[in-house]
């Protein structure tokens, strides 16, 4: 596909996306993994930047072949300060193929989404650097709110939905094998790197059934 192509085609999806999330409908997204499936119910209402991002790259096919490839539990964090336990996949290095920009922080003081156990949220560097990588919360994670500890600048995180089935494969990612963390002093991720990442054979929207006459 050129570059003009592309173009048009991010165009398209932006505005069949948006319209999407002016209903403010929840929305359910079923996801295949190699692990299980997984179903989603994601809130535009509160968090409508984060969830129109979200949905623009399962529309727009960026998440087939996707992978979980980072688990955090007790047993595998000895160098992060502040411990939660969540599981983490998205597009990695194939982040620089999306033809937008990452998008605003939408804290949890703002939506009111928390992140507690089977939210999914966006992961970060700085506020404003979100585009395709998300996590999964296992238990209730309140430092990745807004005002926690996990990261330095106290805005947390972008949660905006939630697991409705499925928590159960959520639960089986985080429990599997990593690599071994280098003997030297641990980087921020050592040791929680999945030996065999899980793949995201397919995810879509899940079509609203009509209600019955």
């Amino acid at each position: 596909m050129n570059r003009f192509a592309r173009y048009c085609f991010a165009v398209l999806l932006v505005m069949s996306v948006h319209m999407t999330v002016l209903a403010a409908e929840p929305v359910k997204i079923l996801m295949q993994t190699s692990a299980g499936a997984i179903t989603l119910e994601l809130f535009p209402e509160a968090a409508p930047i984060t969830v129109e991002n979200f949905l623009r790259l399962v529309d727009g096919g960026f998440y087939q072949g996707a992978q979980f490839y980072r688990v955090v539990r007790m047993d595998n964090q000895s160098q992060n300060k502040i411990k939660i336990e969540v599981i983490q996949g998205g597009l990695a290095e194939a982040a620089d193929d999306i033809p937008w920009k990452s998008i605003a922080h939408e804290t949890t003081e703002d939506t009111e989404i928390l992140h507690t156990d089977g939210v999914i949220s966006m992961a970060r560097l700085e506020p404003g650097s979100a585009k395709s990588e998300f996590f999964i919360c296992i238990n209730n994670q309140p430092e990745l709110d807004y005002g926690g500890k996990r990261n330095h600048d106290g805005q947390g995180f972008a949660a905006f939905g939630r697991v409705t089935e499925g928590m159960e494969v959520v639960r089986s990612i985080q429990n599997m094998k990593t690599e071994n963390p280098p003997e030297a002093e641990p980087e921020y991720t050592s040791g929680q790197m999945l030996v065999k990442p899980v793949v995201i054979s397919k995810i879509m929207r899940i079509p609203i059934k009509a209600e019955s006459q």
